[in-house]
């Protein structure tokens, strides 16, 4: 018979963590709840940073949240690319983390999924993130890549 841990209650850092990584899914579910025409079919065009210029850029919510999806992928490190492409792809093209993606990665469709949702559509979410962002001492949204990796070390 295994011996019970001891009670430790939780640190106030492990529950804002906790509280911070709630909020995030939150947002994510209110996202997925929004009546916006789009349907990502994974082809994972906006996934290719080099070829469209873009990198989604991640609230230190998102970042803890995609790497504890990484981490969970069995991953350890953050993997690293050479050809330009989300560093999230495995070597089939489909997401390590699509659960958990990041919010940029939700709200930016190529062209044959419907397009990126405006701005105006989303910034209350956005707003939601900033907040987040800023109860876990984070610097503002940072590259998917140095992002996750930073929450990777930790």
């Amino acid at each position: 018979m295994k011996a019970k841990k001891p009670f430790r209650p939780p640190n106030r850092e492990e529950e804002l963590r906790r509280e911070a990584l709630e909020e995030v899914r939150a947002v994510y579910r209110e996202l997925e709840s929004r009546p916006v025409e789009r349907a990502c079919i994974r082809r994972t065009e906006c996934c290719q940073f080099k070829l469209t210029g873009r990198t989604p850029q991640l609230t230190r919510g998102e970042a803890i949240l995609a790497a504890r999806a990484l981490r969970a992928s069995g991953r350890k490190v953050m993997p690293e690319r050479d050809d330009g492409a989300c560093p999230m792809l495995r070597d089939n093209g489909a997401c390590m983390i699509y659960q958990d993606r990041p919010f940029g990665c939700r709200t930016h469709f190529c062209a044959a999924a419907g397009g990126p949702y405006s701005r105006s559509e989303v910034v209350d979410l956005i707003r939601r993130l900033e907040a987040v962002d800023a109860r876990l001492c984070g610097d503002g949204p940072r590259a998917i890549q140095t992002a996750v990796r930073d929450e990777m070390s930790r």
